[in-house]
């Protein structure tokens, strides 16, 4: 078990062109769960890779438990990594599927067996050893690329999207065990994946990527209730944050035909005339028409059993991007209902309109402050 360390690491596959990774500074500790997601694109995978010592390192470096491994070949880098396709050999039943590494570094067959033994037991495939994986379900081959892994106990795991061909039922069951898995045994993991609702399950923290830059590092409450950014902000949270840019006078922002009060020192913060508000679908909420809100017209509705969320562009707004609200699930409004909406303020998010940066209170101490403020100069660069 280890650390692991990217410090100032950048992949650069074109000289010249945007780095598909941008000098990446994050410190993981030992036997830490981390997940890093972001879009296709982002280079959550590259990074990963780089760590594997399957993708070169053009500057910086990354150190694992301390030592610098940025010309340490893979083998030597004492890593485990479970691919998305399993990557099982056809020919070999389970127990050698799992074994084959210690096979090659020469432990002797009847060690090899007790180890392989073992991480079946924890995997709740002692049963299937003797099968082939064309016997084995998809969640099982899963099990068996772990127990592969488990078994090289090695001093950090790495996971390329590993749940991406598993049906959606089969999904939450063996994210749940990989999660109890790597806690149990408690060697440090590095999960790459695109969807943020794994991510937000399994990490212990969560780094969030967008064109190869870190937006946001953070446990996952911090990124759902403090994001960094606009773009942390839309991208976490199903369904996404609704966000809007809405003009200021200093004491209030102007939303539609209705004025809603802001902490001055709030937006005192930013740049310019305009700032970005962001509201969860959970903190707007129905109002009489008597009250201060914002008319609007459902056009879509979604029933998900005790909640329901209703999608409208609100009166007087010219945007095709529809505004989520979460309802009672018991009685919600219907597709032509009339509804009037007001956000409540004690849990609106305000952005800067020029930077994206977040004016709201400080992004807690787990994202390094220096950090945060180059985002914004990284991406003027790239620009």
């Amino acid at each position: 078990m280890a650390s692991v360390t990217y410090d100032a690491a950048s992949r650069i596959y074109t000289p010249g062109a945007r780095p598909a990774i941008n000098r990446l500074n994050l410190e993981i500790e030992d036997g830490e769960f981390l997940v890093l997601v972001g879009p296709s694109g982002c280079g959550k995978s590259t990074a990963l890779r780089m760590l594997a010592g399957l993708e070169d390192i053009d500057e910086g470096r990354i150190l694992i438990g301390g030592e610098d491994v940025s010309d340490v070949s893979p083998k030597d880098r004492d890593i485990a990594m479970v691919f998305q396709s399993y990557a099982l050999y056809p020919h070999m039943t389970v127990e050698d599927n799992m074994g084959f590494a210690l096979k090659i570094a020469g432990v002797p067959k009847a060690e090899r067996k007790r180890q392989v033994l073992e991480a079946a037991k924890l995997l709740d495939l002692q049963d299937y050893l003797d099968r082939k994986p064309k016997a084995l379900s998809g969640g099982q081959r899963q099990r068996v690329a772990m127990g592969r892994a488990i078994v090289r106990s090695p001093k950090v795991f790495l996971m390329d999207e590993p749940l991406s061909n598993l049906d959606a039922k089969l999904r939450v069951q063996t994210r749940t065990q990989i999660s109890a898995l790597t806690r149990k045994l408690g060697v440090t993991t590095v999960y790459v994946t695109h969807d943020q609702v794994e991510a937000m399950t399994m990490g212990d923290r969560v780094c969030v990527l967008k064109d190869g830059i870190l937006q946001q590092v953070d446990i996952p409450r911090n990124l759902y209730a403090r994001p960094a950014n606009v773009f942390v902000a839309g991208f976490i949270g199903s369904p996404a944050m609704n966000l809007l840019t809405a003009p200021h006078n200093g004491t209030s922002v102007e939303v539609g035909d209705q004025r809603f009060d802001v902490p001055a020192d709030i937006l005192q913060r930013a740049s310019g005339s305009e700032v970005i508000l962001g509201m969860r679908p959970e903190d707007i909420r129905l109002v009489e028409a008597h009250e201060p809100g914002l008319e609007m017209e459902v056009i879509m509705t979604e029933e998900l059993g005790a909640d329901a969320y209703i999608f409208g562009i609100p009166k007087g707004f010219d945007t095709l991007q529809p505004t989520i609200v979460r309802v009672d699930g018991r009685q919600p409004p219907m597709k032509g209902d009339i509804v009037r909406i007001a956000p409540n303020i004690d849990y609106l998010h305000v952005f800067d309109a020029e930077t994206g940066l977040r004016l709201n209170e400080p992004v807690p101490d787990y994202t390094p402050h220096a950090q945060l403020a180059d985002v914004a100069a990284l991406q003027e660069e790239d620009a």
